[in-house]
């Protein structure tokens, strides 16, 4: 498959984190790089969903994690055999395409079995014991493609039938009585330039009969072989190559091992590696969702590169990264947050400057590379900054956000004031919305003295609804902390109105007590003129955690 590149944000994620993945993945796709494709980790907030329907641009696709899966090791697409296709032909695929093993499909592409040199070997057997009537399921089309045959007429050429074969090597009394004891509807005769036995085959109304040697048969013959309606072929070969070349006219499903276990592209590479164990040519087909043959999956391809890389936007730690991006080569990280423990087995790009918006940092891009910014573009990248910055009133806001605001709002013929209340209005759909997502909402994990703990973070026009469902937020939070092992679990929720918070927060008795805010309750606290998660809230948190844990 074709490598492609995610430029992605962090789980949970918000509208700067959205938006910055759709514009840069733009700006990556117009210098070149056509693999660059916008992914999110999580669910889009109320908010993100606005401003991309507002603009029409599609949502990024969407990732839930990035666990090794076959689709992300797998080669390119896998050469297959149509079921009915000759044996001969197929192995002669096989051999000119290199590959360890053919799948076998039907006419809709479905996978249906593998040909291999192993299920090959133990199915021909069958047909050449001599100890047994061989049988061979065929075709007068299919011996004649197979064969390289001159037809001399032909009945029913796509008509399958279980042919014996009958090799005229007798003496002719001996050769009738022995096709007088035959079926002779489903009987092959091979024969050379004997004409009595021609007759013979011919008059006792055989299924077929080849001519080896490119014999002519004779004019009357022919016409009595129509008249009889035998089909007659001309084999240039001797008559020991076409004999050989009659029982590798049977469709190639017939050697088929239907045994082998296919993977599917959304299967775990661990499937895969048991899968490839137990096949005897060490591959495995490959299916998509509809049973269609996508690829071949081999030993090989465990060991191999990803066709997947990955670029980082708006966060630069692995513990907020999509699940399973550590396995992936990570090219660039673009970001406006403080640093964390991070590290890379390769030289990548790595931008991290201090503005209130990853967005800000991307409209600074498309300018750098002399890169038009186009209207929907320009209008998400607004929303990203307006929305991260709270209409550039938090305190993480800076010049340079106010003034790519101001560049970007005349691109996209917006008011920053007007359009900053218009995405900000959308964050009144939150307080509606299940407890279990609200409190999952931009949720991000932080560590401190070797713990971890979250903090999600959701706007609204007042808390006052969420302060009434405060029971159910404690619950919640207490569920997502114990699912993580985390030292606390909180929720901010900013008031956009008052420019101001309120924190839930599920912990240890004797860290919650370190909290000096104002207390609502025994576990919430008012942050009058809080309005940054990352340069009021987390800092000190982190704090508090080492002190906790460190006396």
């Amino acid at each position: 498959m074709s490598d492609t590149t995610y430029v992605i944000g962090h789980k949970n994620p918000d509208t700067d984190s959205v938006v910055s993945a759709a514009a840069y993945a733009h700006l990556k796709r117009e210098l070149g790089f056509g693999c660059c494709v916008a992914a999110r980790a999580g669910k889009m907030s109320p908010q993100a969903e606005y401003v991309f329907e507002r603009f029409g641009v599609p949502f990024p696709a969407f990732i839930p994690d990035l666990v090794p899966k076959v689709e992300y090791y797998m080669g390119g697409s896998a050469i297959v055999v149509d079921r009915g296709t000759p044996l001969w032909d197929a192995l002669a695929t096989m051999n000119q395409s290199g590959q360890k093993a053919l799948p076998i499909v039907d006419e809709a592409g479905r996978y249906r079995a593998m040909l291999h040199y192993s299920s090959f070997a133990q199915n021909i057997l069958k047909k050449i014991n001599p100890h047994k009537k061989a049988v061979i399921p065929t075709s007068v089309g299919r011996l004649e493609a197979t064969i390289k045959a001159q037809k001399v007429c032909a009945f029913a050429p796509d008509e399958m039938f279980k042919a014996r074969v009958l090799v005229a090597a007798l003496e002719t009394d001996s050769f009738k009585r022995h096709l007088d004891a035959e079926a002779v509807d489903s009987v092959i005769i091979i024969v050379g330039d004997r004409a009595d036995v021609q007759r013979y085959a011919i008059e006792s109304k055989v299924r077929a009969m080849i001519v080896t040697n490119g014999s002519l048969l004779s004019r009357e013959l022919k016409e009595l072989a129509e008249a009889n309606g035998v089909s007659v072929l001309v084999s240039p070969y001797d008559t020991s190559s076409t004999s050989l070349l009659v029982i590798y006219s049977t469709p190639v499903e017939t050697m088929g091992d239907d045994t082998i276990r296919p993977v599917r592209t959304h299967e775990t590479l661990r499937r895969a590696r048991e899968a490839i164990a137990e096949s005897p040519s060490r591959s495995v087909p490959v299916l998509d969702d509809d049973g269609r043959v996508v690829g071949l999956f081999d030993e090989g391809d465990l060991i191999r590169e990803p066709n997947v890389s990955l670029i980082l936007v708006d966060h630069n730690e692995l513990g907020q990264a999509v699940d399973g991006a550590d396995n992936y080569r990570i090219l660039e990280v673009i970001d406006h947050h403080r640093l964390g423990a991070f590290s890379t087995r390769y030289p990548i790009t790595f931008i991290n400057r201090v503005v209130g918006s990853t967005s800000t940092i991307v409209a600074s891009m498309y300018r750098d590379a002399k890169v038009p910014i186009p209207k929907p573009m320009a209008s998400l990248l607004l929303a990203g900054i307006l929305s991260d910055t709270l209409i550039l009133k938090s305190a993480t806001a800076t010049d340079v956000d106010r003034e790519a605001a101001e560049y970007l709002s005349n691109i996209a013929d917006l008011d920053v004031e007007a359009f900053g209340r218009d995405i900000m209005s959308s964050a009144s759909l939150v307080a509606k919305k299940p407890v279990a997502e609200i409190v999952r909402l931009d949720m991000k994990e932080y560590s401190a003295a070797d713990r971890s703990f979250t903090v999600s973070q959701v706007e609204v026009h007042s808390p006052d609804e969420i302060l009434e469902r405060a029971d159910e937020v404690a619950s919640e939070l207490a569920a997502l902390r114990a699912s993580g092992d985390h030292y606390f679990s909180a929720l901010m929720v900013t008031d956009i109105t008052e420019l101001s918070s309120v924190l839930f927060v599920e912990g240890e008795r004797d860290f919650v007590s370190m909290l000096r805010f104002p207390r609502l309750n025994e576990t919430t606290f008012e942050l009058k003129d809080v309005l940054s998660r990352k340069k009021q809230l987390v800092p000190l948190l982190i704090e508090l955690t080492e002190k906790a844990l460190g006396d």
